[in-house]
C-alpha cells in the first residue's frame, strides 16, 4: 500500500492543518503521534503539560474518526518509531508542521531528517506560525507574517486511513515518565472543543475588558484571551485565531471597547510570532546569553537558597509570593506578573535566567520555548538591545492590587494584616504583629534581601556592561538578527515600539 505519514507534534487539530490536508489529497494517510520518554525527561516538562496533551489527543482522535481516519499512538524515540513503522509497511512520505521547540526537539528533528535522507524518504514540513526557517534578518518579516495569516485556512479533509496493523505500545503514566507529582488543580483543560469555546467567549464578550484589564492579576484571568495554551499545543491555529479576530473587527456594530481590546490583541498575536522567530533564528539563546558580552554576569553568583525561596513563594514580597501560589493552583498568571517574577529573580535576587526559566516553564501551562527563553533574557537584561526593565514588587502591588484582594486570596495569613501594612508587612512593629497573630519570619516570610539596595546594586552591574565599548559594539549585529521592523499594512504594532513582556507574552 502506498501511504503517507502525518506526524502530529504541537499541532493537535484537524482544522487548518496543512500537512494533513495535503496528505489526504494524495491518498491514504496514517496519522501518528509519538510520546517520546526522552523528551519528557527534559527540565522544562511538567505533569500538567502531559495532562493537557492527553486531553487534546482525545479530541484529535474523535475528530479524525469523524473524518474517516484514525490516530496511531506510539511510544519511544521518534526515529525508532518511524523506522519500525517503515519496516512494517514502507511509506512514501513524511509530512508535519515545522516546530520551534527546545534543544531536545531540535536535535530530534535533526536525527529524523538524517533518517529520512538515509531512506530516500521525503519529509515535507509546513509553516504553522509566522516563523520563517532560515531567516537571517528581519527586513521583510512583517510582510511574510501577513501573507501567512491572510492565506486560506486548510479545511478538515475527508480521510482514507492506511489500513495497517496498530501498535500496542503501553502509554506510560506521568509517574513512569519521572514527572513531578504536582499538577495545578485549576489549570485549563486541553482539546480543540474547549479552545473554540474560549475563543468564542473572548471575541463575543470578554475582549471588552482587554484594554485596561490584562495588567492586574485581579481582572486578567477573564480579561486576557486565555487562548495561549490552545495555540501552544496547536488545538487552534494561529491563522484561524487571527482571521476570526479580523472578522469580528470588520463588524461595524462592534462596541468601541471591544474594538479597542481586539486591536490590542491583534498586536500581541503579531508579537507572539516575532519572539518565536528569535529562537528559530538562534537556537542557542535557550542556554546562552543572546549577547555574548553578558556571559558570566550572573552564572558564578548562583544562590540556591534564593532560587528555592522563589519557587516556594517565600521571597517575603506579598505580590511575588501570591503569584507563585496562583501558579501552583492554576498554571497561569498574566503577563505583567510574569514580568515581575523574572525581574525580581534577575535583579534583587540576582539569579541567572536559565534555572528560573526551567522552573517557570514547568509552571506555565502555555509554555512556548520560542517566546519563553528570549523573554527570560530580555527581562534579565542580557539581550544587549532592550531597555532595562526592573519591576518593583511593592509598586506593582500599589498599582494593581491596592486593596490587597489578590494577595489575601492567595496568602491567607495576610488576611490578619491591617491594610496599612499589607504591602510591606515586614515593617509592622513587633507588638502589632503579636496582636494580629501574624509574625513575620514565622507566619509569613521576611524579605530575602533589602529590595532597594539589592536592586540598585544589580542595576549598576548590568549598566556597567551595557556601557562597555566592547559590549556596545556587538549590538548592531544582534539588532539585525532579532530587532523588530514593525511597519505593517494593518498597523499591528507601532514602528520602533519597545519590546516588553506586555507586548510579547504568550498569555495575551
Amino acid at each position: 500500500m502506498t501511504y503517507r505519514v502525518v506526524w502530529f507534534k504541537r499541532d493537535l487539530r484537524v482544522w487548518d492543518h496543512a500537512p494533513l490536508a495535503e496528505a489526504a489529497r494524495l491518498g491514504p494517510v496514517l496519522c501518528l503521534y509519538v510520546l517520546e520518554p526522552a523528551m519528557w525527561r527534559q527540565p522544562d516538562t511538567a505533569r500538567q503539560h502531559l495532562g493537557f496533551i492527553q486531553e487534546s489527543l482525545k479530541d484529535l482522535q474523535d475528530e479524525l474518526k469523524r473524518l474517516g481516519g484514525r490516530l496511531q499512538l506510539a511510544v519511544g524515540d521518534a526515529v525508532e518509531v518511524l523506522d519500525r513503522l517503515h519496516r512494517q509497511a514502507p511509506f512514501f512520505e513524511l509530512l508535519s508542521h515545522e516546530e520551534t521547540g527546545n534543544a531536545a526537539s531540535f536535535e530530534r528533528d535533526r536525527r529524523v531528517k538524517q533518517w529520512c535522507a538515509a531512506h530516500a524518504l521525503p519529509w515535507r514540513e509546513f509553516r504553522q506560525f509566522g516563523v520563517v526557517r532560515g531567516l537571517r534578518e528581519r527586513k521583510h518579516w512583517v510582510r511574510q507574517w501577513e501573507q501567512l495569516t491572510h492565506a486560506e485556512q486548510a479545511l478538515a479533509p475527508a480521510l482514507q486511513a492506511a489500513e495497517l496493523p496498530r501498535f500496542t505500545d503501553p502509554w506510560p503514566s506521568a509517574d513512569e515518565l519521572g514527572l513531578d507529582a504536582h499538577e495545578p488543580p485549576e489549570r485549563q483543560r486541553g482539546g480543540r472543543a474547549r479552545g473554540l469555546e474560549v475563543l468564542q467567549s473572548f471575541l463575543s464578550e470578554r475582549s471588552a475588558s482587554y484594554r485596561g484589564g490584562i495588567s492586574s492579576p485581579l481582572s486578567a484571568p477573564t480579561a486576557c484571551s486565555r487562548l495561549s495554551p490552545y495555540l501552544t499545543w496547536g488545538c487552534l491555529s494561529l491563522r484561524e485565531v487571527v482571521q476570526a479576530t479580523r472578522h469580528r473587527l470588520d463588524d461595524p456594530a462592534l462596541p468601541g471597547r471591544q474594538r479597542q481590546g481586539l486591536e490590542g490583541f491583534m498586536s500581541r498575536l503579531h508579537w507572539h510570532c516575532h519572539f518565536i522567530q528569535k529562537l528559530e533564528t538562534e537556537p542557542s539563546i535557550e542556554h546562552h546569553n543572546m549577547h555574548p558580552g553578558y556571559e558570566g554576569l550572573r552564572e558564578h553568583d548562583h544562590n540556591p537558597a534564593h532560587l528555592q525561596a522563589l519557587m516556594e513563594g517565600r521571597t517575603g514580597w506579598p505580590l511575588v509570593d501570591a503569584c507563585v501560589a496562583m501558579l501552583r493552583e492554576t498554571g497561569w498568571i498574566n503577563f505583567r506578573m510574569r514580568a515581575m517574577l523574572v525581574s525580581v529573580a534577575a535583579y534583587p535576587l540576582w539569579l541567572h535566567w536559565r534555572p528560573v526559566g526551567e522552573w517557570l516553564a514547568r509552571q506555565f501551562i502555555d509554555y512556548e520555548p520560542g517566546i519563553h527563553w528570549s523573554q527570560l533574557q530580555m527581562q534579565s537584561g542580557t539581550t544587549g538591545i532592550n531597555t532595562t526593565r526592573v519591576y518593583n514588587p511593592v509598586k506593582q502591588a500599589q498599582d494593581h492590587d491596592p486593596h490587597g484582594h489578590f494577595v489575601r486570596r492567595w496568602l491567607p495569613a495576610l488576611q490578619r494584616v491591617p491594610d496599612t501594612w499589607l504591602l510591606q508587612p515586614w515593617l509592622m512593629p513587633p507588638e502589632l504583629q503579636a496582636r494580629c497573630g501574624v509574625v513575620v519570619g514565622v507566619d509569613i516570610a521576611a524579605p530575602l534581601v533589602d529590595l532597594e539596595q539589592a536592586t540598585r546594586a544589580a542595576k549598576e552591574r548590568v549598566y556597567a556592561l551595557r556601557t562597555d565599548p566592547a559590549v556596545a559594539a556587538v549590538q548592531a549585529s544582534i539588532v539585525k538578527r532579532h530587532g523588530s521592523r514593525n511597519r505593517s499594512a494593518e498597523n499591528l504594532s507601532k514602528p520602533r515600539k519597545l519590546e516588553s513582556f506586555a507586548q510579547a507574552s504568550l498569555d495575551f
